[in-house]
Formats: structure tokens, sequence, C-alpha cells
């Protein structure tokens, strides 16, 4: 008896399409999988992308088109779906998906979320900051009424082990003091749960690699995508593996296995 959760930045559904995603996520065997980065507006996904194999999916799409976009795919029907969190500036960025699976004995819900990159200049790091600032009040709330796993890409590696080349990587976005010390607080004070870490404690498990400099072939990565559960949902994690047979995107699929049943 296991739920099976994948989490995957897509960087565009239809370019992850033409190298092998669809067919590689009807044999996956998820029960649930999140998908960042679709890149895509509905009448793109509409009759192609929102049924994959027995998985159905629900979207949050941004307002600007080939930007952002997350979804998740569900084989049971959620009870409830609910699409962005804060109300303003990044639902217009189509960032957050949460499916309920609620009933007479559990309120639990599974949300795909994609965080801002900041690497693009300092106006995205600050809105980098913004996002976290609001999201965090928003998962504490969540945490308190239900049970969740966040999956998705955070673009904060969390400690010297998530990446490569950490020395020089803490000036840049995605290893910065401050994004680090948010992670450090919704593992703390949050009770939050890194998900896979519990699991994996090894070196060199990373999650992207950069498109420059052979980042892949020498596995200079950066372990950026996450399962963040609450306590009791993180407890039942039994399986951990990053899927690297094949390339849908610059990210690796990370699947997780859960010792429970929808």
């Amino acid at each position: 008896m296991a739920f099976r959760l994948i989490t995957l930045n897509l960087n565009g559904i239809r370019s992850a399409a033409t190298k092998g995603f669809v067919e590689w996520v009807e044999q996956a065997g998820a029960d649930c999988m999140g998908v960042q980065e679709v890149k895509a507006q509905a009448e793109h996904v509409e009759g192609r992308f929102d049924k994959l194999g027995a998985l159905r999916g629900h979207f949050h799409f941004a307002q600007k088109k080939g930007y952002s976009g997350v979804g998740l795919y569900t084989r049971k029907a959620p009870s409830q779906v609910i699409t962005g969190f804060d109300g303003g500036e990044f639902d217009e960025e189509g960032r957050y998906v949460e499916a309920r699976f609620d009933t007479s004995k559990r309120k639990f819900s599974v949300i795909s979320c994609y965080f801002p990159s900041g690497s693009s200049g300092e106006d995205r790091q600050q809105a980098k900051f913004r996002f976290l600032a609001a999201l965090y009040p928003h998962l504490m709330r969540l945490r308190a009424e239900r049970e969740f796993v966040l999956v998705g890409d955070v673009n904060i590696a969390h400690r010297a082990i998530d990446l490569k080349n950490w020395k020089s990587n803490q000036k840049n976005s995605g290893f910065l003091p401050e994004e680090r010390a948010w992670l450090d607080q919704l593992f703390g004070d949050g009770g939050l749960v890194d998900v896979y870490r519990t699991l994996n404690e090894q070196p060199e498990q990373y999650t992207w690699w950069s498109n420059r400099g052979q980042a892949w072939a020498k596995n200079v990565g950066w372990r950026l995508d996450y399962h963040l559960a609450t306590p009791g949902i993180a407890a039942l994690a039994r399986r951990e593996s990053i899927y690297l047979d094949q390339r849908f995107s610059d990210h690796a699929p990370l699947t997780i296995d859960y010792d429970f049943k929808l």
C-alpha cells in the first residue's frame, strides 16, 4: 500500500513531450504528480496534456504566455482544487495549485508550487523574497488545519551538500544566506520536513543542472526540487529516487513513495 508522488519541473510541457515525457508518465506509476514551468496556456493543454494515462491534470496557468505555470496530475479525483494563494502578484504568474483529498477522518492536500528564480536580476530576486514572505504564513495557516505535501521547484539549495560548487555560489541566487535562512525557519519553527533528506543523506543528489559548461556530463548540479511535508506525512515516507535515465528538461523527476493510500 503506497502513495507515489512525483515532482518535475518540465521547462515547457510541449518541449518535454518531444523528449518522451508523456510515455514515461504512463509507466511511472504515480498516484499524484506535480509539474512546474508548464509554459503553456489552457488551449495548449486541453485535449493533449490534460490527461496522461490514468492521471487527470489540474492547472494554474500564468497570465503571461509561455511563462511559469504549474499542474497537478491525480489518479483519484480531489474533493477540491485551489489555484493560487496570494490573490495578487504571484497568482498572476501561475505558481500554486492545491488538490484536497478530504474525508471525514482526514484533511490532506498535495500542492504543486513553483518558486520564483532570482537569477535574472535584482528585480526578480526581490520578487522571490516577496514570494517567500507571502508563502510562509500561508503554509503555517494550512499546517494548522491539515496534513499536506508541497512538491515543486523551490529554486533554493538548502545546505552545502545540496549543490556541487557551494563555496563559489554563496552570493548567487538560489544559495543566498537569506534564502537558506527561510528554509531553516520552515524546517525549524515552521515544523515542515524536507522529506528527501529523511531518506537520503548522501552528497551529489541533484535535481537540476545548468545547460552551460557540461554541467550534466560532469554532474555539477543543484538540489532544487523538494517534497515539503507536515511531520505526520513525512514520517510515512519509505523510498526516494531521482530519475536520471532519460532527460525531459534541465530538471530530473523526484519520486517519493509514502506508506498510505488516498
